[in-house]
Formats: C-alpha cells, sequence, structure tokens
C-alpha cells in the first residue's frame, strides 16, 4: 500500500469532517475509517476509508445505509454491492511531492483568500454555476484555521476557485473549478501557485476523474492510487449521491 494514499485519504477525511461539523453533524474518526452516524451534507460521502484493513460490515454498522447513503473506498478494494450499493465513479489520487518553484505556465487570474461571508456565497454560486448558492459551504469555514477558500478573480469577478485544508502531511485540494470551459489547468496553475507560496514543503494531494485529471498530471501530479465512490440504491437508481466535490 501507498502510504501517500493513506496521507491523501485520511485529508480527505478531515475536509468530510470539518464541513459536517458546520452543519453541525458529529462524525468520528475510528482506527480504519471516518463514518457519520448521521446523513452528511450533499456530496460528501457518509464514510472514508483510512487504510486498507477497512471492512465493509465494520464500516456499514457506523453509517445510516438508506437510501443515498455513500462510503468512499478510498483503496478501491471494498465491495458493497451484497448491501444493495452499486459504484458511482472511479477517481485517482494525485500527488505533488513538493513545491520548488511556481508551475511553469502563469494563470491570467488574480488569486485571494476569500475572506468575508458575501465572498463566501458568491463563490459557491461560481462553483454551483448558479446565481443562489446552497449554502454547502457555511461561514462557519472561514473561521477554521486549517481551510482556505481560494478564489481566481479577473475584473473583480470569481472565475474559477478551490479549497485548500491543511492536515498534518500534506496540504489537500478540493472542488477546484472554473467557469471558463476547458481552462482546468489556468485554475490548477494558479491553486498550487498559491498554495506553493504558503505552504512551500508540504506536498499536495487531492483526487480527479476522467478527463479532469489531466490538467494537474501536466502540472506535475503522479497518480498514486485509485479509489471507489459507492452509493446506495433506492431501486430505482436515484438517491442523494457523493459527486467530484469533496
Amino acid at each position: 500500500m501507498n502510504p501517500d494514499v493513506m496521507v491523501a485519504a485520511h485529508n480527505n477525511a478531515e475536509w468530510c469532517d470539518i464541513v459536517c461539523r458546520t452543519h453541525g453533524i458529529t462524525a468520528a474518526f475510528y482506527p480504519h475509517v471516518w463514518a457519520s452516524p448521521k446523513r452528511t451534507p450533499p456530496f460528501y460521502p457518509d464514510a472514508v476509508t483510512l487504510d486498507v484493513a477497512a471492512r465493509a460490515e465494520d464500516i456499514l454498522e457506523l453509517v445510516d445505509t438508506s437510501t443515498g447513503c455513500s462510503v468512499k473506498d478510498s483503496f478501491a478494494g471494498l465491495d458493497l454491492s451484497s448491501a444493495g450499493f452499486r459504484i458511482l465513479f472511479e477517481g485517482e489520487w494525485i500527488h505533488l511531492a513538493q513545491h520548488r518553484s511556481a508551475p511553469a505556465h502563469a494563470t491570467t487570474l488574480q488569486w485571494r483568500r476569500v475572506g468575508d461571508v458575501a465572498g463566501l456565497r458568491d463563490w459557491e454560486a461560481a462553483w454551483r454555476g448558479e446565481l443562489v448558492s446552497s449554502q454547502i459551504f457555511r461561514p462557519a469555514l472561514l473561521d477554521q484555521p486549517t481551510v482556505v477558500i481560494l478564489g481566481g478573480y479577473r475584473r473583480g469577478r470569481i472565475m474559477a476557485g478551490a479549497i485548500v485544508n491543511r492536515s498534518r502531511a500534506a496540504i489537500g485540494v478540493s472542488n477546484l473549478f472554473t467557469t471558463t470551459v476547458g481552462d482546468l489547468g489556468d485554475a490548477w496553475s494558479g491553486c498550487i501557485a498559491t498554495v506553493g507560496r504558503a505552504f512551500p514543503k508540504l506536498p499536495i494531494v487531492g483526487y480527479e476523474s476522467g478527463d479532469a485529471i489531466i490538467a494537474p498530471h501536466k502540472l506535475g501530479f503522479k497518480s498514486i492510487g485509485r479509489l471507489r465512490i459507492w452509493s446506495k440504491e433506492d431501486g430505482g437508481g436515484g438517491g442523494r449521491a457523493k459527486t467530484t466535490s469533496s
């Protein structure tokens, strides 16, 4: 087992835990899994495995397994199909070992921290691609010492963004987006340049799937392991499920 995958999985679980706490949901870290007994906010899993020793039966005892339950199988080694789950999608953990310099090509945006509630609402609306935000990202996130919400601006307008969370061994990047089709490279470039200046010695981790993984690969990220998102079926294939945001 690649130890960098364990670092990435734990970092991601810490981020999920922070989001849950801002919604008044108390989850917990167990020896092999992070899990919430109460349904988590939209786009966030109810459990994240932390190492390959996590067993399906143990995980399912810790979560609400009704329709819409989702489990992030960080090592792509579980089989939850017998419990009524299906694989929603697969992805790859990515890892950038160290920031020795800024990315090879410069960003066209001005990147800075989102520091107030109005800015957070604008950020979330841009992330969703809608004028009205859903308030998945609560104002309490702005007070979290290990979380930074970044916006890439052009003429005062948010054109891209990401959320980074600092854990003991890595900086996690999640929810990276751009409002310009086909411009993920610029978003990644600006994000990691900003993070690199603040935390030059810590690796950056995250995960992507499909074509979205091309941009970070071009900037030096390496794929270090596969993951799966399992979602509980409702008999008709529906139900709230995790997507690529967390």
